[in-house]
Formats: C-alpha cells, sequence, structure tokens
C-alpha cells in the first residue's frame, strides 16, 4: 500500500456542494491537499461552466431550447433520455433519466442524474430562495444557520433582484402581493426571485457554477487540487471501525481501478447516488435511502390580459440577449395560510421582426410533501446499473394529505391565474411527475441523534465514523417546497466547517 497515492481530503462529485467545500477548505488552508473525483466528464472544453456561459454556439442553443420551455425537469443542456445504453462509455456527458442508468425509478419517473463534471451545478436555474418555518434545520441554534445560510448565499453570489422587475413584473408583483397581503413577514412577500447570477449591464448574465465557486475547477492553478474526471468512486474503503480510509475508483474509459487514501472524505453526490455509494461500501445504517422527499410541481402558464391592465404591445418588455425570461419573481411559501412555494417566470412572445406579440404569466407552485420512511430507495444486493453501482428500486408516492395539498395547490394556481387573464386548466396546467423538480431530499439526512432516523450529524458526519462526512441536498431532512441548491449547500458549509476543524486539531499534535 506505500505506493498508493494519498490525499488530505477526497471530495466525491464535483458539483454545487463538492466545489462549495473544496472553496472553503481551501480559503482555510492554502496547502490542504484536496482531489475531487467524478463519473462524468466535462460538457465542453471547460469543466464546470455553467452551459449558459458556454463559448461553443451549439452547446449554447441546446441549453437554452431547454430553458425556454419553462419546465423545471427539462432545465438540462441536452435532452434528457430514457433509454438504458449499453455501457457508460456509450454516454455523452449530460442529463439522463435515472431509468437510462437501469435504475427502477418509475415511481418517480422523471428522475435525473447528472453525469458529467459539475453535476447539477452546470444545468440548474439558479434560483436561490431561502427556506423559512419548518423547512428550516438549525437544530436549536439559529444564530448559526443564519450565518451558514449567510456563507452558502456569498459562495453562490446570490443576487436579490437578478432579472426584473421589470414595469410589468412590478404589475404581476402588485397583484401577488395585494392577493397575500399579511400572510407573512415584509421579507416573504411576493418580490424578485434571489438567484445566482452576476448582474450585468446587459447581455446574458452569468450563472454561478462550480468553476465560478472554486475557479481551479475550471482553471486549474492550484498545485494543491487535482481534479479527477472520468473515474467513478465505486466504493469507500472501511479500514477499521469509525474510519475509512479513502475509496476504490474505476476509469470509466478501460475501467482500470485503483485506490486512493484519504485523511478525510467528503461524499457530495446527488439525493441517489450518495446513499448508494454508501450502500455500495457496506455502510447501511437503519435511515438509509428512507424519507425521499421532493414537493409536488404544479406548472401553469397564461396569456397576460393587456387590456385589463391598460398595458399597450408597445409597453411590452423584450428580453436581454441571452435570457429566455423578462422577469423571474418568487412567491414564498409562509406556513399553512401559504404553503406552497411560487415560481414566477414571464415572458414577452414577439413576430419574427422582434416585435412584441403577447406576454404571458408563467407560474409553478412546488406543494410540500410529507417526510416518509416510506418513501425510500431500495438497494440491491444482487442486481446492478449500468455504472455497476447496487441497483436502485425507487418507492415514492403521495399520502392522503400530500393529495389534499395537491389538490389546493391545482385551485390556487387556476385562481392565481385567472388574476392576470383567461385561463384553461385543462390546457395550461399540469402536475408534472414525480422527480420532475430534480429537487430531492432526505436520503441520507441529518439529525441530533443516532437513532435511526438520521444517517449523519448536523455537520454532515456519518454517525459512527470519525473522517467521513456528507453534503448533498439528501442530508436536507426537512419537507422543502422551495428550490434546494441554497439549503443544499448550507450542508457543504457545515461539512466544510467540520473537515477544517478536523484537520487542524490533527496538524496542531
Amino acid at each position: 500500500m506505500t505506493d498508493t497515492p494519498r490525499t488530505d481530503v477526497l471530495v466525491v462529485g464535483s458539483g454545487i456542494m463538492g466545489s462549495v467545500v473544496a472553496r472553503l477548505l481551501r480559503d482555510t488552508d492554502p496547502a490542504l491537499r484536496i482531489t475531487m473525483v467524478d463519473g462524468g466528464s466535462a460538457i465542453g472544453e471547460v469543466p464546470g461552466l455553467h452551459l449558459h456561459d458556454v463559448d461553443d454556439p451549439a452547446l449554447w442553443s441546446r441549453y437554452n431550447e431547454q430553458v425556454d420551455t419553462g419546465i423545471q425537469g427539462m432545465y438540462t443542456g441536452a435532452e434528457v433520455v430514457r433509454e438504458v445504453a449499453d455501457s457508460l462509455t456509450d454516454l455523452p456527458p449530460g442529463m439522463f433519466h435515472a431509468l437510462a442508468f437501469g435504475e427502477d425509478s418509475e415511481a418517480m419517473p422523471a428522475a435525473a442524474l447528472a453525469w458529467n463534471a459539475g453535476g447539477m451545478g452546470v444545468h440548474w436555474t439558479a434560483a436561490t430562495p431561502w427556506p423559512a418555518g419548518d423547512e428550516v434545520f438549525d437544530f436549536g441554534d439559529p444564530a448559526r444557520w443564519a450565518k451558514d445560510l449567510d456563507t452558502a448565499r456569498r459562495l453562490l453570489a446570490v443576487t436579490p433582484s437578478a432579472i426584473g422587475p421589470t414595469e410589468v413584473g412590478r404589475t404581476v408583483l402588485d397583484v401577488l402581493r395585494r392577493r397575500f397581503d399579511g400572510v407573512g413577514p415584509d421579507d416573504r412577500r411576493a418580490q424578485p426571485m434571489p438567484m445566482a447570477v452576476t448582474a450585468t449591464a446587459s447581455g446574458p448574465m452569468p450563472r454561478t457554477a462550480p468553476g465560478t465557486i472554486f475557479p481551479a475547477i475550471a482553471a486549474g492553478g492550484d498545485p494543491a487540487f487535482t481534479l479527477v474526471t472520468g473515474t467513478l468512486a465505486t466504493s469507500l474503503i472501511v479500514s477499521e471501525e469509525g474510519r475509512v480510509a479513502g475509496a476504490r475508483l474505476r476509469r470509466i474509459a478501460d475501467g482500470a481501478e485503483s485506490e486512493l487514501l484519504a485523511d478525510a472524505v467528503v461524499v457530495c453526490a446527488d439525493a441517489l447516488r450518495t446513499p448508494q455509494l454508501l450502500f455500495a461500501s457496506g455502510i447501511r445504517p437503519r435511515a438509509l435511502g428512507r424519507h425521499l422527499n421532493e414537493h409536488a410541481f404544479i406548472t401553469a402558464r397564461v396569456l397576460l390580459d393587456l387590456d385589463r391592465f391598460g398595458i399597450g404591445l408597445d409597453a411590452l418588455p423584450l428580453p436581454r440577449a441571452g435570457e429566455f425570461s423578462t422577469d423571474s419573481l418568487w412567491l414564498p411559501r409562509n406556513g399553512v395560510a401559504q404553503p406552497f412555494h411560487g415560481q414566477i417566470m414571464n415572458r414577452t412572445y414577439v413576430d419574427e421582426e422582434g416585435r412584441p406579440l403577447a406576454h404571458s404569466v408563467g407560474l409553478s407552485l412546488f406543494a410540500p410533501v410529507e417526510s416518509r420512511p416510506e418513501n425510500r430507495l431500495v438497494f440491491s444486493e444482487t442486481e446492478t446499473d449500468l455504472a455497476g453501482m447496487p441497483r436502485i428500486s425507487v418507492e415514492f408516492g403521495y399520502s392522503d394529505a400530500d393529495r389534499a395539498l395537491i389538490r389546493r395547490a391545482l385551485d390556487e394556481v387556476r385562481s392565481i391565474a385567472e388574476e392576470f387573464g383567461t385561463f384553461d386548466p385543462a390546457s395550461e396546467c399540469a402536475l408534472l411527475p414525480p422527480g420532475s423538480s430534480l429537487h430531492q431530499t432526505g436520503t441520507v439526512r441529518a439529525g441530533l441523534a443516532d437513532d435511526g432516523t438520521s444517517v449523519c450529524e448536523p455537520d454532515g458526519r456519518v454517525w459512527g465514523f470519525e473522517n467521513l462526512y456528507l453534503a448533498s441536498n439528501g442530508v436536507i431532512p426537512t419537507a422543502m417546497a422551495a428550490n434546494v441548491t441554497l439549503t443544499g449547500a448550507v450542508t457543504a458549509v457545515r461539512a466544510a466547517r467540520a473537515v477544517a476543524a478536523r484537520h487542524s486539531a490533527l496538524t496542531a499534535h
């Protein structure tokens, strides 16, 4: 084993969570050796760059054609494929349905996996609303929660009013504020959607991505950091009780296997593949894979009645170059009085000459779903998926309470839409299939006690292990309605702090 390479910290996954962990570790110690591995390869020439910002015109057009649909499950840089490929080497970098990996995921048929460097962090919409109420998991320390949330906002470069409001967008906000007046505090009123973008005077606004959070992912230049793409972590090396020694790796191109030793390991994969890797490693706490959660997704679109609001065609806002929406707005969730998260993305339709024709208000309501242990991932002891990992079977369904809330959301979206124009719910509204939001959570949830209901401590350290940490949307233990990336980044902030403190304590002796 003397010739086996070693690193101080191994980060599994190169998405948003992995990049936050690497950035904070680097800020703490410029010499800390960090190795990051990802089974996927870069889309385009630069790993970890958001597809909204690539220079390749073909890639840029393909991404923006998908975003233009306004459907969350299609916010991907390539067509989301369902058919199972013959081998991993047949998969180009991009997004694929879990079904395409050979998982039994018909219970969540729209669930998709990023198979590329940068993970979902190169595809995401960059919406970063903050959680409130029972979405928050501060574990009794609200001051620490607030500080960690602010750190996550800073690293994701969150801009409060990124896209809009235009004058028409203000009209939409006025309607929403009147309708929901008094249901929440002032900072939870209808407002522009916070987004992880860099504001620019004109043209497309760059999105935050792994390569901007931790620039060494995209540009290199950090001698103590190594990015290894096209290489899958197949299992963690459990060297003795309470420790992992590193990971076993397999190169996708030729199947070559190796080991990498590490003083600490942080698994930053998604809510499906994080528990899958733990299961493959023989780390199988009772809560592993359980409490799979995803809000229900109701989407609708209504043409704004210009006469009703006294708006002329020539007053309609035109989208900026490189952006499809004129306004990105937010209806925050506010307890039982307003239990839905609203994402409102508006656009102006134009003719071939670029002259305005009509304006649509895009309404999406996300309804929270009860966190229940019976919604879960089941990992096979005998069957493997396309990657050679334990095959995943998804068990997911709505409770009676969930279905009642979904019915309420459908009624609510219809009522809201009718405030803006003539609305046909049969053709302009849909409850999307489970998985469509790509906001899965809960499968490696954090908790205060090792009582079988959680997989890790609040700082992401896996119960029973001194040097194994998790940073993932899967760590989120609460039923989320809002977009989950900012909240998930809090788990990365916590894990990075814990790893840095552990490393500092070890090197001090």
